[in-house]
């Protein structure tokens, strides 16, 4: 998310951005955005079909 910059992310990493970045599943990019929150990664955002992540750059 870093070296892509701003204009992607407007709105927040979502599991269809993962997918068009790293070329992978609706599953796979479900589970490792899924795996990034819960190691303190991403921050979620939102709810439901809404959800979006923020990468956590505090410590």
């Amino acid at each position: 998310m870093m070296e892509k910059g701003g204009a992607p992310f407007e709105g927040g990493l979502t599991a269809s951005k993962y997918m068009s970045l790293n070329k992978t599943s609706k599953a796979t990019a479900t589970r490792n955005v899924q795996h990034m929150n819960d190691i303190g990664a991403l921050i979620k955002t939102g709810g439901g079909r809404l959800v979006s992540y923020q990468l956590n750059l505090s410590d």
